[in-house]
């Protein structure tokens, strides 16, 4: 037997890894939490809202009122547009932010494509932080205009490259 899997081996005072470090690491990896205290984006986490999909489910569908930008933690997603793939998305990716911004109809359906475990920061609770934390909000919808003019930026020159 391999000594270095056998609970006898293991590291008793070793914690387990932290839910909420990884998940707050993961957001200020992404241009969202650019400039973001660790503490401020913690505090954030802590009231964010998990959920686990199984392959093949329906994360939402084109129509959908969108409420939240949603983070992948551990799995896989794709973002369909009818039979088209707009989008296949890993641990450390996030989308819908449109939603925090706009009360619209969602224009994507978003899929697990195996078993997820996602975390979703509602328009709720973004409009809560920016009460309690303005400088911290304003800062945050500043890297979110950031994130919707690049990813505009993109569709705009594939919509180019598609009529030439």
């Amino acid at each position: 037997m391999d000594k270095t899997n056998h609970p006898f081996w293991h590291n008793l005072f070793h914690r387990k890894a932290d839910r909420i470090h990884e998940v707050t690491e993961l957001w200020l990896a992404t241009p969202l939490f650019e400039k973001i205290s660790y503490n401020r984006c913690r505090e954030l986490v802590s009231n964010m809202h998990p959920r686990a999909y199984k392959a093949n489910e329906k994360v939402f569908n084109a129509g959908d009122i969108g409420e939240s930008v949603v983070l992948i933690r551990h799995g896989k997603v794709e973002i369909r547009a009818g039979d088209k793939i707009l989008a296949e998305l890993t641990a450390g990716d996030f989308f819908g932010e449109i939603a925090l911004v706009i009360d619209e109809p969602r224009t994507a359906n978003a899929i697990a494509t195996e078993d997820s475990e996602l975390i979703f920061f509602l328009r709720s609770d973004l409009e809560e932080w920016i009460q309690r934390s303005p400088k911290d909000g304003a800062l945050f919808m500043l890297n979110i205009s950031r994130v919707l003019a690049a990813r505009l930026k993109h569709t705009n020159l594939l919509l180019s490259l598609q009529t030439n």
